[in-house]
């Protein structure tokens, strides 16, 4: 429920929104610069399919952020699948973005593997592997986990209670929020206290079980060991448990808070007691509990690591609260909008009116803080469709959309309520006799309750009010009199409070939805990091270039040289090639014609046409497919002139 001042007409602020927010985004995301959001491996020694004629002593990962590594870290396994680093890995040269372990003395000929699994910056374990051969490669036994490191038991429980964590928090902060600064007296409602104490609860069990499934959740260990006192230590000195340890002080915190202060107690309808009184200083320990809160999550996820870290943390933070604020306080609006308590209180249209407000100001900091967010997380419009963090924030953004055009239903019936407001008690006070609105009440009290007045008016109200009983029986509409009035205050108010409520309640379906896809971004690698893991991949793993060089000659003057054929990665798969041609004093020489075919006689493949085209200087391919390891043939054609050319040959080893 998103509206603005209390009593205005609707108007078209959702569009204006909108457009501002589209405004915003081509702004940002059309001028970002790429940087780094995410650990990603940058480089490895020994690299990525290199062959080495001596056994390396040490095998050392560098990452583009710093890293924290469980003891089983790195793991380098020989051909036979046996494990050849006796020692856990540690920082190398005291670096922090580094892993190293030191292999045994003897090692045989063959490919090794190297798995890998670290905790990244922002608290999210990452893990990948590689091979390298001494000698020359062979065929290896050993085998690693290719899933995803929330693909488990384990992952999947600490997913699952992630988001019993984030639900907890905003029906927590939602629920204070509303009873704090827009209806004081709804601390008396029994299900609003309930909410309140079910949030509290809910995010005290989350945040335990995300402590206990720390420790296996970051080592991809089994669920019986998520209370191993080793691990339990170790979490506990870590950044995420540090996070939840001070979590779980905060809500001990508001938890003496809710049970000790004298205003939360239940208020009894119609006892002669003033609306509960909480005070500034109370409202202002309350936003820092929630601020406090929400920085637990700041502190430990990708608010942490990455770009401008001292100005998203409090982005991230205020962005968390906004959402308690927003969600939880729609849900409690519900609770509010159907519960009566025990005197029959309503809730006061004033109330409404103040969440409205609320509201708006709540949805502004989260489109504010959103797009920022979204800015630092994916960086360019390619990666909004290119990347699974694009594009479940394209899903969010389409479920945010929905929930603003819910919410200008919301808006209407509010300011509807806000026009014509009825007083709480309304409906329990007997009509003054000599109010002829009586007569629109149709049903609600008898002949005799009209009595009254001079001059014979009580009879002449008696007798309007039956006759508009019977029009409107006969009309079938029950709320019409024989004047064509229509109903009355109170039920107008009661049908303004019905609409609130649907629409209320679709909005809180909505943000749950909206919620839900929030607590999956935070597990998802953001698009930078995608981007930059890919980058480094490309750079630092993959292996030297292969490159050939050839000498021709023609047997006649100025026509002697040599070609250099240069392909990256020469591996199987996609490659780049690359091809120049010298002249005999060493010089670039430019030529009318250069072909390149590759054959693998082993096995019977090719002649695989390069395709080789001019690029005013050299010669050039970029979607070379090499479908199978092995040493293969270069034939190589140089023309240099209409009638002059020559085929050369040369061999790659492609891996």
């Amino acid at each position: 429920m998103h509206t603005g001042s209390p009593g205005s007409p609707p108007s078209r602020k959702p569009l204006t929104v909108l457009v501002l927010v589209a405004a915003v985004l081509a702004l940002l995301f059309g001028g970002a610069a790429p940087a780094l959001a995410h650990t990603a491996l940058s480089g490895s020694d020994p690299a990525d399919g290199s062959v080495l004629q001596t056994p390396p002593r040490q095998v050392t990962l560098t990452f583009t952020e710093s890293i924290s590594f469980p003891d089983e870290a790195l793991r380098v396994l020989s051909p036979a699948n046996e494990r050849v680093n006796p020692r856990p890995a540690q920082h190398a040269d005291g670096k922090a973005n580094t892993a190293r372990v030191e292999l045994s003395g003897e090692l045989p000929e063959g490919t090794y593997t190297v798995a890998w699994r670290v905790i990244s910056a922002d608290g999210h374990p990452i893990s990948g592997a590689f091979t390298f051969s001494i000698g020359k490669p062979s065929e290896t036994a050993a085998t690693v986990t290719t899933a995803s490191p929330d693909d488990t038991a384990v992952g999947r429980l600490y997913g699952f209670f992630r988001y019993l964590a984030y639900s907890g928090l905003a029906l927590l902060v939602g629920a204070a929020a509303f009873i704090l600064l827009c209806w004081p007296a709804a601390v008396g409602l029994r299900p609003v206290r309930r909410l309140l104490v079910a949030g509290w609860a809910a995010l005290v069990v989350a945040t335990v079980a995300l402590f206990l499934l720390r420790g296996p959740y970051e080592a991809a260990g089994s669920l019986a060991s998520a209370f191993d006192p080793a691990r339990l230590g170790r979490t506990a000195t870590g950044k995420p448990g540090i996070a939840f340890l001070t979590r779980l002080a905060l809500l001990l915190a508001a938890a003496a808070a809710m049970r000790w202060h004298p205003a939360v107690r239940p208020v009894r309808a119609g006892d002669g007691c003033p609306p509960p009184d909480f005070g500034v200083r109370f409202r202002l320990a309350g936003t820092a509990l929630a601020l406090g809160l929400a920085l637990t999550w700041a502190t430990a996820e990708h608010a942490s690591a990455g770009l401008q870290v001292p100005l998203a943390m409090p982005v991230a933070a205020l962005h968390l609260v906004a959402m308690g604020v927003w969600l939880g306080g729609l849900i409690t609006l519900v609770i509010a909008l159907r519960d009566r308590g025990a005197g029959g209180r309503v809730l006061p249209a004033s109330a409404v009116g103040r969440f409205a407000t609320l509201a708006f100001r709540a949805v502004a900091v989260l489109v504010g803080t959103g797009l920022y967010q979204s800015w630092r997380q994916v960086g360019s419009w390619e990666a909004l469709t290119g990347t699974s963090y694009g594009r479940t924030l394209v899903v969010k953004v389409a479920a945010v959309l929905l929930v603003l055009y819910v919410a200008s239903y919301s808006r209407r019936a509010a300011a509807r309520l806000l026009q014509d407001p009825v007083p709480a008690g309304e409906a329990q006070r007997t009509p003054e006799p000599e109010v002829v609105r009586v007569a629109q009440l149709v049903g609600a009290s008898g002949p005799q309750e009209v009595t009254g007045g001079s001059g014979g008016s009580g009879a002449a109200t008696k007798g309007r009010a039956d006759d508009g009983a019977a029009d409107a029986d006969a009309d079938g509409d029950g709320d019409g009199d024989a004047d064509g009035a229509g109903p009355s205050p109170a039920e107008e108010s009661e049908r303004c409070r019905r609409g609130l409520r649907r629409t209320v309640a679709a909005e809180a379906v909505l943000g749950v939805v909206v919620l839900a896809i929030t607590t999956l971004l935070t597990g998802t690698q953001p698009s930078r990091a995608a981007a930059s893991e890919s980058a480094s991949v490309a750079v630092g793993q993959e292996p030297q270039a292969k490159v050939v060089t050839v000498p021709f000659d023609m047997g006649t003057a100025n026509h002697r040289g040599q070609v250099q054929i240069t392909l990256a990665a020469g591996r199987v798969g996609e490659n780049t090639v690359e091809a120049v041609v010298f002249s005999e004093d060493g010089g670039l020489a430019t030529v009318p014609e250069l072909r390149l075919t590759l054959t693998q006689r082993e096995s019977g493949i090719g002649p695989l046409d390069a395709k080789l085209k001019n690029q005013k200087g050299y010669w050039a391919t970029y979607d070379l497919q090499l479908p199978m390891a092995g040493e293969w043939t270069l034939d190589i054609v140089v023309r240099t002139t209409d009638i002059d050319q020559v085929t050369v040959h040369g061999t790659v080893r492609i891996t």
